[in-house]
């Protein structure tokens, strides 16, 4: 095994754990916060239900294309 690969493989290691480390501390301050959402008006809602079913048909005819 050459130097080369072995610094990789360590500066992998590291920048994964430093990765993981960070998206953690962001989740628990997200949880500790209680993470609750803003209130919507009902078109809001009404709006965010219809984009959702438009991703999901989406998602269903791209699942069905690829087979």
């Amino acid at each position: 095994m050459s130097l080369q690969s072995i610094i990789n493989t360590l500066t992998r290691m590291v920048s994964r754990r430093a990765l993981n480390w960070g998206i953690n501390k962001g989740i628990d301050r997200i949880a500790k916060s209680g993470g609750k959402p803003a209130k919507v008006s009902s078109k809001q809602a009404k709006d965010m239900r219809t984009a959702v079913k438009r991703a999901r048909q989406a998602a269903r005819l791209t699942r069905r294309i690829g087979r």
